[in-house]
């Protein structure tokens, strides 16, 4: 599995308004990009779709900027990631469930869906504030102790 630069930069793009400017204050978008080291013209396709999704919001003008559309609890990453990159995970850019598969290949198709749902299971647990309070739920704590999500085969 791969994690896009968008969705990497989006997901610290919304990081960034939760535990940096958490006093609702619009924020600019260079304000962010500066802070995360992100480029800002990249950074600002990125906060449209973070706002076409409805996770952000904007305001124009000399006060204007970027703020979090709802509370930090109610973003998951998985959130983000839709926003920015579409279903979380696909086979050939199509959402598992709309695979079919003949022949030898058939037990493909629950591998690819348990694959799915467990990424969904992470990325749908775990919220903004949960990242913004360095306080990462127990499960993924103990996924990311285990020696051999270290290793690279």
């Amino acid at each position: 599995m791969r994690i896009s630069a968008r969705a990497d930069y989006a997901v610290r793009a919304v990081l960034e308004l939760a535990v940096r400017h958490s006093d609702d204050a619009p924020v600019k978008a260079e304000t962010i990009a500066a802070a995360q080291d992100i480029p800002h013209k990249f950074l600002e396709g990125i906060l449209g779709d973070l706002r076409r999704g409805g996770v952000v919001e904007s305001r124009r003008g000399g006060g204007g900027g970027y703020r979090l559309a709802r509370d930090a609890a109610s973003i998951t990453v998985a959130d983000v990631i839709r926003a920015v990159d579409g279903p979380i995970v696909s086979v050939r850019g199509e959402r598992p469930t709309g695979l079919t598969y003949t022949g030898s290949a058939q037990p493909l198709l629950p591998l690819w869906i348990a694959l799915r749902a467990n990424v969904r299971r992470i990325l749908e647990g775990v919220t903004i504030a949960d990242i913004a309070a360095d306080a990462l739920p127990a499960h993924v704590t103990a996924l990311a102790a285990e020696p051999a999500a270290w290793e690279n085969p």
